[in-house]
């Protein structure tokens, strides 16, 4: 069918129903079955990173599932792209800080045998995570991309993998505790984190300042309220720019008091007997 075609007998929206997606939920459940088996065979850790990761699960399942799920999918831009935002600055974050450093290195061991895994492991540095992070992000925003995404549920699900594994890789520098690939110093994870929310506030300033629709999936869509295309076009780059400076703000200030936590550890000193 045409791209300006639009959705084709979505379902009646409700806030208290909506689209469940098995797939989604089975993926979930193996992934938390996997931690759950791991963690019972490790040396742990804090007790709250399992809380953590599961609250990133939790996450993933509010965004694919549900009302948000159908209003995406069908109605709104709008809400397409708080769902991107819960996917790559809610989720990857949550499961980062949810598994302990021990895990991951377990996870990344095996590719140090083979050098395509030893140049997979070096994406997760700074430069090359965040570049994978902005290219994702601004390719599946393109109209071309995008309504392809749209218009077939097989490109929609490569559109979301996609934009999660390059939003994990973006958030391993500031969130990752392995040992193998490990996190940025301090001081350099809040330069990064500085750089962050470009590549998203980049796109969102494109659509914001769009004059006309660019998707036209969603001019065509139904109207649940009094809410042109256009003006759903705005409302989904706002709400794309603001978060995306919020979200790295809430990061830095953690960052910024681990490190002030950490210096003092460091040096147990009184004051007066520093400075003599």
């Amino acid at each position: 069918m045409p791209l300006s075609a639009g959705p084709q007998n979505p379902p009646p929206f409700a806030w208290t129903a909506g689209e469940i997606h098995p797939d989604v939920l089975v993926g979930a459940g193996l992934l938390a079955m996997a931690y759950a088996v791991v963690w019972a065979r490790g040396p742990r850790g804090s007790r709250r990173q399992p809380l953590v990761f599961l609250a990133g699960l939790g996450a993933l399942l509010a965004a694919l599932n549900g009302p948000l799920h159908d209003l995406s999918d069908y109605y709104l831009f709008s809400a397409h792209m708080l769902q991107h935002l819960v996917l790559t600055l809610v989720v990857p974050p949550l499961l980062l800080a949810g598994t302990p450093g021990w895990m991951l290195d377990r996870l990344l061991a095996p590719l140090l045998r083979w050098q395509l895994g030893r140049s997979a492991i070096r994406l997760t540095r700074p430069v090359p995570a965040l570049a994978l992070y902005a290219v994702a992000l601004v390719a599946w925003h393109l109209p071309g991309p995008y309504n392809a995404a749209l218009e077939t549920h097989a490109w929609h699900v490569v559109e979301h993998l996609v934009l999660l594994a390059t939003a994990v890789l973006a958030w391993w520098p500031v969130a990752s505790a392995a040992t193998l690939a490990p996190r940025l110093p301090y001081g350099a994870q809040i330069l990064y984190l500085f750089a962050f929310g470009i590549p998203m506030t980049a796109v969102a300033s494109m659509i914001t300042g769009a004059e006309h629709v660019l998707y036209p999936f969603y001019a065509a869509a139904p109207r649940l309220w009094d809410l042109t295309p256009l003006t759903d076009q705005r409302l989904g780059g706002v709400i794309m720019w603001v978060p995306a400076g919020l979200i790295p703000l809430v990061a830095f200030t953690v960052v910024f008091f681990r490190w002030v936590a950490a210096e003092t550890d460091e040096d147990p000193l009184p004051v007066g007997k520093r400075l003599l």
